[in-house]
C-alpha cells in the first residue's frame, strides 16, 4: 500500500513529460527509431518484423514536416527496396 502514492506520482510525472513533447520532433525520433530498427531486422533476415516496422513508418512519414521528412522518405524507399530483394532473393 505504500508504494501506491510513489505510483501515482511516477503516473503523474510521465503524463507531464508526454504533454512537454513537441509532436513534430516525436514524430521524427519515432520514425528514426523505427527505420533502425527496420534496418536491423533485414540483417537479421526477420521479415516479418521488418515488413511490422516498415509498415508503421510507411504510417508516420506522411505526418512528419521539416528538413528531415526527405531524408526519412529515402530511407523508406531503401527500405522498401531492400525488404523487396530480401522476399524475392
Amino acid at each position: 500500500m505504500a508504494d501506491e502514492p510513489e505510483q501515482e506520482l511516477d503516473a503523474d510525472a510521465l503524463a507531464a513529460q508526454l504533454a512537454a513533447f513537441d509532436v513534430d520532433e516525436f514524430l521524427v525520433a519515432t520514425a528514426s527509431s523505427l527505420a533502425s530498427l527496420a534496418f536491423a531486422k533485414l540483417e537479421q533476415a526477420d521479415l516479418g518484423q521488418a515488413k511490422s516496422a516498415i509498415d508503421a513508418l510507411g504510417a508516420l512519414v506522411p505526418h512528419v514536416g521539416g528538413e528531415l521528412k526527405g531524408d526519412l522518405e529515402r530511407a523508406l524507399a531503401s527500405l522498401q527496396v531492400a525488404y523487396a530483394t530480401a522476399v524475392t532473393g
